[in-house]
């Protein structure tokens, strides 16, 4: 250990002549201990929220998916289907169809996005089998003979759609298409009578009011689509490299058809997480930069307390640099063990946040997150070693910038003036 370290450490922890340096001394690392947890922390919530919420879009939604330019859509499905499949990193793919409707029960009616699928694959591209809370995937061919005496299509409702409507399973509700048929008697709507055959809850408001399941028969029946589909739905091994195999697949089917990943699709909404996460490390920054204030004024205040030490110490041969070395290792010494401090407490804080979210809520009475409004029974949480990694780096060079300063005022000190009034 050289000397400058030795000097600094003796600074920095120095109790008997100059109790309030070493108290302020504290207060810094305490300062920067704190910024660099909150930041740990709260990235960690926040990348957590974000990946919940991908979940919950990718659960309901497919990876990738394949839509062509012409106006009816994918007539030859089927050798879409098995042309994607032939692509590395997919894991199945499956034809759907994707319009808006109006359901009706009663006097009530709610305006609904209508996906068609096929229910003996529709598991292998969502999670719509895992998120039924009534019925079963099954059930969308149609009603079975001992549960009525009219066959009908079968339709699986959000949960909150259902509420909405007033229908539950066994309930045989309207479907009315925007589109219209000629007949004899003139123009009529067109539609369709189908029962209420299971209930999904995803997590998803959006989705659970304003979402509904039908077959890609009765789907094709109801708006007149024959043989054609709006696209072909894709699941992939990686979700991450899911634009990678998306080129691949637009390269291999090539016009008129247009491939898009669920980034793509969901950019707006992800682009939104990303800037209030960068917005969050910014603003929490500053917790840090306030503890670098402290640490100015605590090498400030050592500087003109150590005058006389500076002053022999240049009488004794001690460079320029090996006086700036002394005070720049004070404020890199204050980083170190308060940066330390924070990463401990914030790598143990977030593992248990949820039982300290629990004890807060026994001990004030309350509930942090209802789960009828935040749809979470839980905070989600997950720390980001790389996110983590940069908190340290800037959190190390904020205090050491902040001693530069001080450091270079007292490498500037005349040893003569030091020992002047001595």
């Amino acid at each position: 250990m050289g000397y400058e370290l030795r000097v600094s450490w003796r600074h920095l922890c120095s109790r008997k002549s100059h109790k309030f340096i070493s108290l302020i001394t504290f207060i810094s690392v305490g300062g920067v201990a704190l910024g660099v947890m909150a930041l740990i922390v709260v990235i960690a919530v926040m990348s957590g929220f974000g990946k919940n919420l991908r979940d919950k879009i990718l659960g309901t939604n497919s990876h990738i998916v394949v839509t062509s330019f012409e106006r009816e859509g994918i007539a030859n499905y089927e050798n879409v289907v098995s042309t994607v499949r032939e692509v590395e990193q997919v894991k199945a793919a499956a034809p759907f169809i994707l319009k808006q409707v109006m359901l009706t029960y009663g006097q009530r009616t709610s305006g609904v996005v209508i996906r068609g699928v096929d229910p003996k694959r529709e598991g292998d591209i969502s999670d719509l089998e895992k998120n039924m809370v009534q019925g079963k995937l099954e059930a969308l061919a149609g009603t079975s003979p001992g549960q009525s005496s009219v066959h009908r299509q079968g339709i699986i409702l959000g949960v909150e759609l259902s509420r909405s409507l007033g229908a539950s399973v066994g309930d045989v509700i309207g479907m009315l298409a925007p589109s219209v048929r000629m007949t004899p008697l003139g123009v009529i709507p067109n539609i369709k009578m189908v029962q209420v055959v299971g209930l999904f809850e995803s997590g998803m408001y959006e989705y659970d009011a304003n979402l509904a399941f039908v077959s890609i028969e009765s789907a094709q029946k109801l708006f007149n689509m024959k043989n054609t589909v709006t696209g072909v739905e894709i699941k992939v091994e990686d979700i991450d490299l899911a634009w990678k195999t998306a080129e691949s697949i637009q390269k291999k089917l090539e016009f008129p058809y247009i491939t898009r990943d669920w980034m793509q699709m969901n950019k707006n909404l992800f682009s939104a997480l990303k800037l209030e996460k960068i917005t969050m490390f910014i603003i929490l920054i500053l917790i840090i930069l306030v503890a670098a204030f402290n640490i100015i004024s605590t090498l400030f205040m050592v500087v003109m307390e150590k005058s006389k030490d500076i002053a022999i110490l240049k009488s004794m041969g001690a460079t320029s640099g090996s006086i700036m070395k002394i005070f720049s290792m004070q404020g890199l010494i204050i980083g170190l063990v308060g940066t330390g401090l924070g990463v401990v407490a914030g790598f143990t804080i977030v593992p248990n946040l949820n039982e300290i979210v629990g004890f807060i809520e026994s001990v004030f009475n309350i509930q942090a997150f209802p789960s009828d409004v935040y749809y979470l029974d839980r905070l989600p949480s997950e720390i980001q070693y790389f996110d983590s990694f940069l908190i340290i780096v800037f959190s190390i060079l904020i205090c050491f910038a902040a001693s530069l300063y001080p450091a270079w005022r007292a490498a500037r000190l005349d040893p003569v003036d030091g020992l002047r009034y001595e």
